[in-house]
């Protein structure tokens, strides 16, 4: 067990935003973003990023209106699936009608979390 924790900590900056698991990055949002805000607070989320691209972007525990978060889950964190990092830089997905300030906030998560893998990785 220690073995793991001490690989796991040598992948990372020491700041708690990325991981390496199993070649796949893993960016946490929750301190890069702490003043995105969407409709009720900080939308942080979770970027599995493999190859140089996006496997999945996964929301993380948040305060939004439940009954739109689940349509920007449902209809816009899977856009950015197979997209290439650099793709997902330079072509905003579109957000959810209803849901524009989460929607913004997500692009900002993810805008700060691309980022941030590139210069770190």
């Amino acid at each position: 067990m220690a073995g793991v924790a001490l690989l796991l900590m040598s992948m990372t900056k020491g700041d708690g935003v990325m991981v390496k698991e199993n070649g796949v990055y893993i960016v946490n949002t929750t301190t890069l973003a702490k003043d995105v805000r969407g409709y009720r607070g900080t939308t942080p989320l979770k970027i599995y990023i493999k190859k140089n691209k996006i496997e999945k972007v996964e929301a993380l525990k948040n305060r939004e209106t439940p009954e739109y978060f689940q349509d920007v889950e449902a209809q816009m964190l899977p856009k950015w699936n197979g997209m290439k990092v650099s793709d997902a830089l330079s072509k905003p997905v579109d957000g959810v009608s209803g849901a524009t300030l989460s929607s913004r906030a997500v692009r900002e998560n993810v805008k700060r979390g691309l980022e941030y893998y590139q210069k770190n990785k």
